[in-house]
């Protein structure tokens, strides 16, 4: 048997010692070919898997900024009106009236009040709040965040869309900046400030839900932003603004089964509060156009019955005697598509369209009659309910 010699031993030992450490610090030096291949795969499929950073937009952790800015412009109203009650029920018995008449029979006066919010809009005092908060008011008081009272008259008012504009005769006063309704858009935080059941000046959050909400009922010229920041009896009329503190809407009605806040709430956008509160302020009324027309939207069953190949466009339902769109020839029956250009779409839409056209412009209707396309022209008139002048 031969052995190693001695001066060789040392050497191997070291090299074999060398590479077990090497192994033990890169393992995948002990993979090769096919095996390294496979183990490169489950690595790429693992960082596939892995999920992604997303940038976000950074938003401020405090809304304290936009409430100091904003805060101080929305009031606290309170409305106060006189009821007559018959001291006997029975008095008000049409029977009794006509022996005794009403100018004879004894009655008992009441205070009734109510409670709301406001916006100062202006400087000069003027204030946006919701019609049926100062409906029928003998009295409205004011008070400021900053402690001062005072009482307003109502510049002018429109139930059509609840909303009113009352003015103030206080010096210093913090008016709210406005930003424009038309840049909202759903999943935006939205902050809700107002009176909420007579408790004082409320903050709530949340988002804007949906734009454009009509057909609800509530008004009879409907554009909400939705909203679930809390709105509870009392804040009508208050404001809804954007996190820089500027007002974005007029908080007006909520969607309650229990007579709270359920996350439903509504407002009127500030460009449209701008429009009417202008009209208010200088023409007493609010300008509305008007065609005399009535629509009916259009169901695939309708469609078939009158034996119409599409559902896209409003049904003339009826027209307003020698109104502008009588005049201007439609007759029952015709399919309304388009007015100036622009693709009819609900009847509600279509109303608030043409409640926005000013009055003596010209309206272009483009409407099918008998399979065939046609265009005529109506002179938009002042709509007949709001000829009222101060």
């Amino acid at each position: 048997m031969r052995f190693l010699k001695p001066s060789l031993i040392w050497p191997l030992l070291t090299g074999l010692l060398l590479g077990l450490l090497l192994l033990q610090v890169f393992p995948e030096l002990a993979g090769q070919g096919g095996e390294s291949q496979s183990s490169s795969q489950v690595q790429a499929e693992v960082m596939a898997s892995e999920p992604l950073l997303i940038p976000r937009q950074q938003g401020p952790v405090s809304y304290a900024q936009a409430v100091r800015q904003a805060a101080p412009s929305v009031v606290n109203i309170y409305t106060t009106k006189v009821i007559q009650q018959q001291l006997n029920p029975f008095l008000n018995d049409p029977f009794f009236r006509h022996f005794f008449g009403d100018d004879t029979l004894p009655r008992q006066q009441r205070m009734q009040s109510s409670l709301g919010s406001g916006v100062l809009v202006s400087s000069e005092g003027y204030l946006l709040t919701n019609h049926h908060v100062v409906q029928d008011a003998d009295e409205i008081r004011v008070a400021l965040r900053d402690g001062r009272e005072t009482f307003a008259r109502i510049i002018g008012s429109d139930a059509e869309s609840d909303l009113a504009v009352l003015k103030i005769e206080l010096d210093n006063l913090p008016a709210i900046s406005l930003a424009s309704s038309d840049t909202l858009e759903v999943g935006d935080v939205v902050l809700a400030i107002g009176n909420p059941f007579g408790v004082g000046q409320t903050v709530t959050q949340g988002i804007v839900s949906a734009l454009g909400r009509s057909s609800l009922g509530i008004n009879t010229y409907e554009d909400f932003i939705q909203t679930d920041a809390a709105i509870n009896p009392g804040n009508s009329g208050g404001a809804l603004i954007n996190p820089y503190g500027q007002l974005l809407g007029i908080n007006t009605a909520i969607f309650s089964r229990s007579g709270g806040s359920q996350g439903i709430g509504f407002a009127i956008p500030s460009n449209l509060a701008r429009e009417i509160m202008l009209d208010l302020i200088n023409e007493g009324f609010v300008i509305r156009g008007w065609l005399g027309v009535e629509v009916q939207e259009l169901t695939p069953g309708l469609a078939s019955s009158l034996n119409l190949e599409t559902v896209q466009g409003l049904l003339v339902a009826g027209l307003q005697r020698n109104g502008p769109a009588h005049q201007a020839g439609l007759q029952p029956g015709d399919l309304l598509l388009e007015i100036n250009g622009q693709p009819v779409t609900t009847a509600r839409d279509t109303i608030n369209y043409i409640a926005r056209l000013r009055p003596d412009s010209t309206a272009r209707l483009g409407i099918l009659r008998d399979g065939e396309t046609r265009e005529v022209r109506a002179r938009v008139r002042q709509r007949p309910s709001q000829e009222n002048r101060r």
